[in-house]
């Protein structure tokens, strides 16, 4: 019997090992300035390596610098795991700019596609502050074969409206590509004064129940001890995708807590927690345990004769 335990104990472990962690973290005004402070440096790189792909919003960067170091930071040192980095063009009205990012593990996803959403639709023009950049990956290491990020960061006066679109945006995807599974994530600024209780009723990725939400409402995905807000959000789409989701791997990552600083060195790094969820592979859970089962078969072969 312990023989057993200490077989599922360590089928387990390669499990886990397995699944993959995919994060969203809005790193309050990441440029030049936030990158030249060290100790801020070394929390988000601790932040980032934690994650097998996540998506980093806030880049203010018009040298295009701040992914090419950040390789540096996370790369420099490697013993065979790297990173690369997928990121749009700067997007925003008028003069103030941001830009997405998708950084992650090369040993384990890849880019199958990506492209910006044109937000030129007859009669609702212009809804996304920042247009969503949707990356297709595709991973060896899941059930899920391949899965479309779909990032956000609205503008907080106009979040309802642009969760919303977000409806539309999958339908675009759909158009291009024959993809199945979703993931729509980022600073939503879903919650608090920006997305009143009535306002969920206009907001077509929570009415209809295909999209399932990971983060609720009652999370707090805020640094600062004044505020209690879910303004980062994961919402899904697709069975494959919703059925592989490691039971109780989603929420925020308190990295305040987890890196033992002060509030203040906190929000040094940033006003937002990420936001995070699991992958797993049933196939590899599968053939675990055939292969328990199997043993089990020969132990009572081994009896009976």
């Amino acid at each position: 019997m312990s023989q057993l335990l200490a077989t599922l104990l360590l089928l387990f472990s390669i499990n886990s090992t397995l699944a993959l962690r995919i994060c969203s973290f809005n790193v309050r005004s990441f440029g030049e300035t936030k990158m030249d402070n060290q100790k801020v440096m070394d929390v988000i790189v601790k932040v980032i390596k934690r994650c097998d792909i996540i998506l980093v919003m806030e880049i203010k960067d018009s040298s295009n610098m701040i992914c090419p170091r950040l390789m540096e930071k996370l790369n420099g040192n490697s013993r065979g795991t790297t990173y690369n980095y997928v990121i749009s063009s700067r997007l925003g009205r008028k003069t103030y700019k941001e830009q997405y990012a998708f950084l992650y593990k090369e040993k384990l996803v890849s880019v199958k596609r990506s492209y910006l959403y044109h937000d030129y639709q007859a009669g609702d023009a212009d809804v996304f502050s920042r247009e969503p950049f949707v990356v297709w990956f595709q991973s060896p290491h899941t059930a899920v074969k391949d899965f479309v990020i779909v990032p956000l960061h609205t503008t907080p006066e106009t979040s309802v409206k642009e969760i919303d679109e977000l409806a539309d945006v999958y339908m675009d995807v759909r158009r291009h590509w024959k993809a199945e599974n979703f993931i729509f994530m980022g600073d939503f600024n879903a919650g608090c004064n920006y997305v009143s209780k009535k306002a969920w009723n206009n907001i077509r990725l929570r009415t209809d129940p295909k999209f399932i939400w990971l983060i609720g409402d009652q999370e707090d995905t805020t640094v600062r001890m004044s505020t209690n807000c879910a303004y980062d959000r994961i919402v899904l789409r697709g069975q494959d995708i919703i059925s592989s989701v490691v039971p109780k791997s989603n929420g925020t990552f308190d990295f305040q807590k987890a890196y033992k600083l002060t509030e203040e060195e906190a929000l040094e790094v940033s006003d937002h927690f990420p936001v995070e969820f699991k992958l797993q592979s049933p196939k590899v859970s599968t053939n675990s345990r055939k292969s328990v089962f199997s043993r089990k078969k020969s132990k009572a072969r081994r009896r009976r004769s």
